[in-house]
C-alpha cells in the first residue's frame, strides 16, 4: 500500500480523536492519556454501564463511529481482537485518516484464529488504502499535540527527536528517560506488528519532517528487507538516524516471533547492512539515548583524540581506561601546552599530563587549565567529570565554579561533554537534577563516565563515516 502522508500529518497532529472500546476495568487509560488533547475528543462505546463514568471525564460518548460528527483524524482502538475488524470496516466507511489498533492477539500469537483475524485487517485495510497502524501497539506521542500513548507522559516541552519503536513500552521508557536528561521527542511512535503502515513508511515521513532533526529507532524485524535499507540509506543521507535492534541473539529472536510476530535476521548481516547505510546502531536503551544527544547537541566529532579533566586522580585513571577502550585517544598534550601549564601549575598531588587530575587546590585555576587545554593541537574534544568527594553532595558553590569552567569552554569549537560522577545515598536523583542544570546551559551531560565515552565514540563514527573525517 502507498502511504499518504497527508493522512499520517492528520494522524500526528489531529483536530479530532475517537477512542473506541476503552475499558473500565482498565479505568479508561486511553481515554484519560487524551484529556489534555488541544482538539475534540470522542468515545465510542457500547456498553451503558460505562456511559456516565465517560461523561464524568468530560468526553462525550457515542454507541457507533459512525456517528461522530464530522471528519475524524485519528481513531484509537482498544476492542477485543473479534470486533476489530468490524471496526476497522467503520473506519474506513467514516473515512477516518488512520486508526492506531491497540488491540492485539493477532499473528503473533501464532494461532489459526489470530493469523486469520490479522490477514482480514490487511485484506481490507489495503483495498481502501486504509492508513492501519499496528495492531499490538501503543500508537502515536505528540506532546505538541496533546496525544499521548499513556497519561503520564509529559506535555509540556516538543523537541527534535522522532522515535519510531516496534515495541510500546521502549517508546514510553525512552521518551521518559530522554525527558530526564533534557532530550525532548517531537513525534514517536509505536507500531507493533505494522501489517499495513510499517517501519519504512515512518522512518520516510519522520524524514522528511523539518521539525525532526535526528531519528530514533528500536527495530525487532523487518517484513520487506531491501525497502527497508533503501528507504534508511536515503533517509540517513539527510538526517542522522540510531538504531536499536532488538533480537540479537537467538534467543532473542524466539522471543520476537511473540511479541510482535516479526523475523528476525542474522546478526552479521544486518550489522554489515546498518553499517553500509550510513546509520549508527546501539545496543541498548541507555545508548540511544546517548547517542541521539552526541548527535543533536554536540558539534560534529571530527576526531577522537579527548582530553579529560575534572576528576582526582582515581577516576581520572579509570576514565583514560573508559575512553581507550571505547576506541578513542587520550594522548599527551603539546610541547607548547606543557610549558604554559608550568609557568602556574604547582599544585602537589596534580598533574596536567592528560588525563588533568585536578583533585584540591588545582580547582582555583580549572578555568585557566582548561583554556590551555582546550586549545591543543593534539586535542579533538573535552570529557569533564563533574565529581565531589565519595559521600558529599556537589555544593552550590562548586557547582557553581564548575559551570563557569564549562560554559568558558564550551566557547571553543570543539566538542565538550561533560559526565557526572556521584556517590551519594541519593546519587541517582543528584544525577539527573546536575544534568538537567548543564543542559539548559546547552552543556551535554551523561549521567556516567562510560556512557559519555561510548556516545563521543559513535558521534565520531557517524561523522567519519558520513563525512570521511579522521
Amino acid at each position: 500500500m502507498k502511504v499518504d502522508f497527508s493522512k499520517l500529518d492528520r494522524a500526528f497532529n489531529p483536530q479530532t480523536v475517537v477512542v473506541v472500546g476503552d475499558s473500565k476495568a482498565t479505568n479508561f487509560g486511553w481515554l484519560r492519556a487524551q484529556l489534555k488533547f488541544k482538539g475534540k475528543l470522542y468515545s465510542v462505546h457500547v456498553n451503558r454501564n460505562t456511559f456516565e463514568d465517560i461523561r464524568a471525564l468530560g468526553v462525550t460518548n457515542y454507541t457507533s463511529l459512525l456517528d461522530v460528527p464530522g471528519p475524524i483524524d485519528l481513531v484509537v482502538v482498544a476492542v477485543a481482537r473479534k470486533a476489530a475488524v468490524s471496526i476497522l470496516d467503520d473506519c474506513i466507511r467514516k473515512d477516518v485518516a488512520a486508526a492506531h489498533f491497540f488491540s492485539a492477539g493477532f499473528s503473533e500469537t501464532h494461532t489459526q484464529e489470530g493469523i486469520e483475524l490479522e490477514r482480514q485487517l490487511i485484506a481490507r485495510a489495503e483495498k481502501a488504502n486504509f492508513h492501519l497502524i499496528g495492531p499490538n501497539c501503543m500508537g502515536l506521542f505528540n506532546p505538541k499535540a496533546g496525544i499521548r500513548q499513556n497519561d503520564d507522559q509529559y506535555l509540556d516541552v516538543s523537541g527534535s527527536v522522532g522515535l519510531i519503536s516496534q515495541s510500546g513500552s521502549i517508546a514510553i521508557a525512552f521518551g521518559m528517560d530522554a525527558y530526564q536528561q533534557g532530550l525532548y521527542i517531537n513525534k514517536s511512535v509505536s507500531y507493533g506488528n505494522g501489517i499495513v503502515v510499517d517501519s519504512p513508511d515512518f522512518l520516510e515521513y519522520f524524514g522528511n519532517d523539518p521539525e525532526i532533526k535526528i531519528i530514533g529507532m528500536y527495530v525487532e524485524g523487518v517484513k520487506n528487507g531491501r525497502r527497508f535499507l533503501d528507504t534508511l540509506k536515503e533517509i540517513a543521507s539527510k538526517k542522522p538516524v540510531v538504531i536499536w535492534k532488538g533480537g540479537r541473539t537467538e534467543e532473542g529472536g524466539r522471543a520476537i516471533a511473540s511479541h510482535t510476530g516479526a523475523l528476525a535476521l542474522s546478526r552479521n548481516v544486518w550489522d554489515a547492512a546498518i553499517k553500509q547505510c550510513g546509520a549508527i546502531q546501539v545496543t541498548s536503551m541507555d545508548e540511544l539515548v546517548d547517542t541521539i544527544k552526541a548527535l543533536l547537541f554536540l558539534p560534529p566529532v571530527r576526531g577522537k583524540r579527548v582530553a579529560i579533566a575534572g576528576g582526582p586522580g582515581g577516576q581520572s585513571v579509570i576514565g583514560t581506561d573508559i575512553f581507550a577502550e571505547a576506541g578513542l585517544n587520550v594522548p599527551q598534550l603539546t610541547k607548547e601546552s606543557y610549558a604554559e601549564l608550568e609557568t602556574f601549575f604547582e599544585v602537589v598531588g596534580g598533574s596536567y599530563r592528560n588525563p588533568i587530575d585536578t583533585a584540591g587546590p588545582v580547582r582555583r585555576d580549572m578555568k585557566r587549565i582548561m583554556g590551555v587545554v582546550s586549545r591543543d593541537a593534539n586535542i579533538d574534544n573535552i570529557a569533564y567529570i563533574v565529581s565531589t568527594r565519595p559521600g558529599r553532595s556537589i555544593s552550590t558553590e562548586q557547582f557553581q565554579n564548575t559551570l563557569a569552567v564549562l560554559e568558558d569552554i564550551k566557547n571553543q569549537s570543539k566538542p565538550l561533554i561533560a559526565m557526572v560522577f556521584l556517590h551519594t545515598p541519593d546519587a541517582s536523583r543528584e544525577v539527573g537534577v546536575i544534568i538537567k542544570k548543564l543542559q539548559e546551559r546547552s552543556i551535554t551531560a551523561f549521567p556516567s563516565i562510560p556512557r559519555g565515552a561510548r556516545a563521543l565514540k559513535n558521534a565520531f563514527d557517524y561523522y567519519n563515516h558520513s563525512h570521511g573525517y579522521s
